[in-house]
């Protein structure tokens, strides 16, 4: 189960308090699993799929596998990420959706019904919580706009640009992070690694952009 702490810094039981908080893991028949790097956290194929898992510890990747095999990095989610059926968008049934782990993870997973079916004593922190999941459904349709953004732009120089001002716009700065590794934004803006790489070093040559390791600073 989370900490104090941690229950602070999720989304998903925002503004609920650590008791109530124990006592809608029992309501909920929350169940607790902890995974290793590489492991599939979820398959949204899986027909009996409809839980909604939340990361207590650790990185995962929302991956999405297309009809061809190539895959494509959806949603990168850490400590108080929230993933599900649910909380997934797909353009295609043929896609795949999975979830994997970046590194171990510890993951409490609650049935999507037990948190949509009001409890007899209607309690407030059930509202909440159903209030949460609603503004995760926003944040996450907000997320999926932005990335509609980036892969909507022809070359791969547009789509490395058009990224990292939306990271500079969420940061306040020309100078930022990177929120996963350079293979990992191949994968995100949906381009080979080796040509995405020339175009870096051709962003950098040209004085727009100047990185080290996963920190960049634009430009322009």
């Amino acid at each position: 189960m989370l900490t104090r702490e941690e229950l602070e810094k999720s989304p998903l039981f925002a503004d609920i308090s650590y008791e109530n908080y124990l006592l809608m893991l029992d309501c909920f028949q929350a169940v607790q699993k902890s995974f290793r790097t590489g492991d599939l956290l979820c398959d949204f194929t899986a027909e009996r799929n409809n839980a909604v898992g939340i990361i207590e510890r650790g990185k995962a990747s929302l991956i999405r596998i297309d009809e061809d095999g190539i895959s494509t990095v959806l949603e990168e989610m850490g400590a108080g990420g929230v993933f599900g059926r649910m909380l997934s968008f797909s353009a295609s049934s043929r896609d795949s959706l999975e979830v994997v782990c970046r590194t171990p993870c510890d993951v409490l997973f609650i049935d999507y019904p037990h948190i949509l079916k009001r409890c007899e004593r209607a309690c407030t922190h059930h509202s909440l919580l159903v209030q949460n999941m609603l503004r995760l459904l926003s944040d996450k349709a907000q997320a999926l706009s932005e990335r509609v953004d980036v892969l909507s732009r022809r070359s791969i120089r547009e789509k490395l640009l058009c990224y990292f001002h939306q990271l500079s716009d969420k940061t306040g700065s020309d100078t930022f992070t990177l929120p996963f590794s350079l293979s990992m934004l191949a994968d995100y803006i949906a381009t080979d690694r080796s040509a995405m790489m020339r175009e870096l070093k051709r962003l950098r040559e040209s004085g727009e952009l100047r990185s080290d390791g996963r920190t960049f600073t634009l430009y322009s």
